[in-house]
C-alpha cells in the first residue's frame, strides 16, 4: 500500500496562460518503496485568513467581507480559491508536479475581493488532497485512494497575487453591475461625451462631492483578536 506525503514548494504566476492563472509546485513523497504508476489527483486549495496579520488599511478593504474587526474572531472564515485536478506520472520514492490553477479577478467573488485588500505579506493557504492512486505490482496494478488526511500548507506571497493580476488586467479592476445600472451609466456616459468608463465613474465621484474617510480599524492579530 503506497504512503504517500504532499507539500508544496512554491508557486508562480503564469503570464502566458489564456486566463489568470497559478501554477503551484507540488512534491509527493512514497515512503513505502511501492512503485505508483500514476495519481489520479484532486486538489481543493483554501485560503486561511485567520492566520495572518491585517495592517489597517488592509483591515478596512476587508470589512465588507469580514464585518467590524471587533467581530473578527467570528466571522473569519477560511475562504475557498479553487478545486482543480491533475494527473501525477509514474514514480518511485519522489516526484514533483505542476498544479495549474485558473483564477479569477471578479470582485463580487470573496477569493478574490480577499485577496485584492491585501498590501503585502503572505497568504496562508492549504492544500486538501484526494483522488485514486494506482500502484504496480507482480501482477499488474492495484487501485487505492489518497487519504482524505493527505494535506500541505503554503504560504503565498502576496506579490505572486500582484504579478498575475498586473500580467493580465495592468492598471484595471473588474466590478460587476446589474444590466439596467450598465444601461443608466451609458446613458451619463453618452449625455455627457464621456470617453471611458473609468472617466464615467470619476465624474459620478465628483458630483457625489467629498466625503470623509472611514475610521481605520484597529489592527489584528494571527488569531482575530484586537491589537491596540
Amino acid at each position: 500500500m503506497a504512503d504517500l506525503i504532499f507539500g508544496c514548494t512554491g508557486v508562480t504566476a503564469d503570464k502566458y496562460a489564456a486566463t489568470p492563472s497559478l501554477t503551484f509546485q507540488l512534491a509527493i513523497t512514497e515512503r513505502s518503496g511501492v512503485r505508483v504508476h500514476a495519481i489520479a489527483l484532486r486538489c481543493q486549495i483554501r485560503i486561511e485568513p485567520h492566520r495572518r496579520r491585517y495592517s489597517a488599511a488592509e483591515a478596512g478593504r476587508l470589512h465588507d467581507l469580514f464585518g467590524d474587526p471587533s467581530r473578527w474572531a467570528e466571522t473569519v472564515k477560511p475562504i475557498q480559491l479553487a478545486t482543480v485536478s491533475v494527473m501525477v506520472p509514474g514514480f518511485t520514492a519522489v516526484t514533483e508536479v505542476d498544479l495549474p490553477v485558473p483564477c479569477t479577478y471578479d470582485l463580487e467573488v470573496s477569493s478574490a475581493r480577499y485577496l485584492h485588500g491585501l498590501d503585502d505579506g503572505t497568504i496562508p493557504l492549504i492544500l486538501l488532497f484526494s483522488g485514486t492512486v494506482f500502484v504496480a505490482t507482480e501482477t499488474g496494478f492495484s487501485v487505492e485512494l489518497v487519504p482524505w488526511s493527505a494535506e500541505a500548507t503554503y504560504r503565498m506571497p502576496v506579490t505572486v497575487w500582484r504579478e498575475l493580476v498586473d500580467a493580465h488586467f495592468p492598471g484595471s479592476a473588474w466590478l460587476r453591475c446589474s444590466r439596467d445600472t450598465l444601461d443608466a451609466l451609458s446613458g451619463f456616459k453618452a449625455r455627457h461625451a464621456l470617453p471611458t468608463w473609468d472617466a464615467t465613474l470619476n465624474a459620478l465621484l465628483a458630483a457625489a462631492g467629498p466625503h470623509d474617510p472611514a475610521p481605520a480599524p484597529e489592527r489584528q492579530d494571527e488569531t482575530g483578536g484586537t491589537v491596540r
